[in-house]
């Protein structure tokens, strides 16, 4: 149950993003071409990031939605929940290490990311376009968590969320909330 008591029992980020299109119709836009746009990273590391940048924070809700999500495009159920629990330890391949360290440290202690967290990820083979799309994802996950539990949304089943992840990898994010494609 939501915090608004005008919001439908199961409410998620979709009906914010609905009900205020002319605020969030561009960041809808935005989260489809992190996702689905031109990358050195697949779209299952993407959504990797996403639900890593969620477990660090502890946000369930985004949490939950973003491992589906990473799951539905290919990357191995139960990974991402090594890599929260033991992100040097996790069964990644070297070339990721660098980047989830960047994407921890930014997520939690962002002043202190240095050129030498950037030099890592360029050393591991990574371009600077790659970081740009590491960036990017990991500050647009931390707004999202800060929206999920802003209005203290309550986190789905895991079943829930494979299912809306499928749909989401189907058709895109933009064409699940129609109003905004229609003010934007």
């Amino acid at each position: 149950m939501s915090f608004f008591k005008s919001l439908p029992d199961g409410a998620g980020p979709g009906n914010i993003f609905s009900a205020y299109p002319e605020i969030y119709s561009h960041w809808t836009q935005m989260g489809e071409a992190l996702i689905n746009g031109p990358s050195p990273l697949s779209p299952g590391e993407r959504e990797l990031i996403q639900a890593y940048v969620s477990g660090l924070v502890k946000c369930r809700y985004s949490y939950i939605a973003h491992c589906e999500a990473a799951y539905a495009r290919g990357i191995e159920r139960g990974l991402i929940e090594k890599i929260v629990s033991d992100p040097d330890g996790a069964p990644v391949e070297a070339k990721l290490k660098p980047v989830l360290a960047y994407v921890k440290k930014l997520t939690l202690v962002p002043t202190e990311v240095t050129q030498a967290d950037a030099d890592a990820v360029f050393a591991a083979g990574w371009d600077e376009k790659a970081l740009h799309d590491v960036i990017a994802v990991t500050a647009r996950m931390n707004f999202m968590c800060r929206i999920v539990e802003g209005y203290g949304f309550t986190p789905m089943t895991p079943e829930i969320a494979r299912q809306r992840a499928e749909e989401r990898a189907r058709v895109g994010y933009v064409n699940l909330y129609p109003a905004m494609k229609e003010k934007s």
